[in-house]
């Protein structure tokens, strides 16, 4: 065994470079974790995606077409979208429109926000 690899067999961690920041919350990870699992569907990511690049709300009958599924799934899927606080839902008449949280996708991206490299 050579002198460095026999230095990282007694000492493991010397191999290992220390986290530069702060752990997120616990409350914070579960908030995150209820996203993940709502996003954890194809139907809703493509609804989101729908609604990322939609000029305003969209009605769930806007929505219905495009995917090719039910009104009560896809009135399903946006429920559970907006449950997790990734949609905003605003009523008009006997029709909701939907609309992207822009706040909670900033929220979001900030789980995989990377600082520069240090030198």
């Amino acid at each position: 065994m050579k002198v460095k690899e026999l230095a990282l067999a007694q000492n493991p961690a010397a191999c290992c470079s220390p986290l530069a920041a702060e752990g997120m919350s616990e409350q914070d990870a579960a908030t995150t974790a209820r996203v993940f699992k709502a996003l954890a569907d194809p139907n809703r990511i493509r609804i989101v995606n729908l609604l990322a690049n939609a000029e305003g709300p969209a009605c769930v009958c806007d929505i219905t077409p495009q995917l090719g599924l039910s009104q009560p799934t896809v009135s399903f899927h946006l429920k559970k979208l907006a449950t997790a606080g990734l949609l905003q839902r605003e009523q008009r008449g006997v029709w909701a429109y939907y609309s992207i949280d822009r706040g909670a996708l900033d929220r979001l991206a900030t789980v995989f926000r990377l600082e520069e490299a240090r030198g």
